[in-house]
């Protein structure tokens, strides 16, 4: 195994990753346990798997690629059942909120929801967990000119759907 550092270094390394993982299997899949299944299933692999990560490549771009690609086997698992999306954030918009921030949060949060995958995926990668362009591109298995492109969607639809009332044309 060609790995940079003892395998004892990588395993922390993953455990480091942790938050990243949970949050980009959030963005993909809308949903905080199926989240949390994807990345045990994404550990697992990888640790099973370890002796595949080249010591030229970046862990926490392998790593997000096998959570993706875990999602793309748990979607493919449950066969032709009804697209799986969570309801709007219950409460969102219920009574008075004194924490302006927190409703700004939930409203970005509901905006990247209603983002076609494609499109949540790259802002995720590239905009949440700072990937450079070619390595989102790498962990998406497209052209970087499609993920140039999704991202340009991607940022139209979400200041679309957050711009102000007043201010929509």
């Amino acid at each position: 195994m060609n790995t940079r550092g003892t395998t004892e270094t990588i395993h922390e390394q993953i455990v480091a990753l942790m938050p990243r993982l949970r949050r980009f299997a959030r963005n993909l899949t809308r949903s905080p346990p199926d989240a949390d299944d994807v990345v045990q299933i994404a550990v697992e692999r990888a640790l099973v798997k370890l002796e595949q990560w080249r010591s030229d490549a970046r862990l926490d771009s392998w790593m997000f690629k096998i959570v993706r690609n875990a999602w793309i086997d748990e979607v493919r698992s449950r066969g032709r059942r009804d697209k799986i999306f969570l309801a709007e954030e219950a409460g969102e918009n219920v009574g008075e909120s004194s924490i302006d921030r927190e409703t700004d949060m939930m409203s970005v949060q509901s905006a990247m929801a209603r983002l076609p995958e494609d499109q949540r995926a790259a802002v995720s990668l590239v905009l949440v967990e700072g990937l450079p362009y070619k390595e989102a591109a790498d962990v998406l298995d497209i052209p970087i000119g499609t993920l140039t492109s999704r991202l340009a969607r991607a940022r139209e639809a979400l200041q679309a759907m957050l711009e102000p009332e007043g201010k929509r044309r």
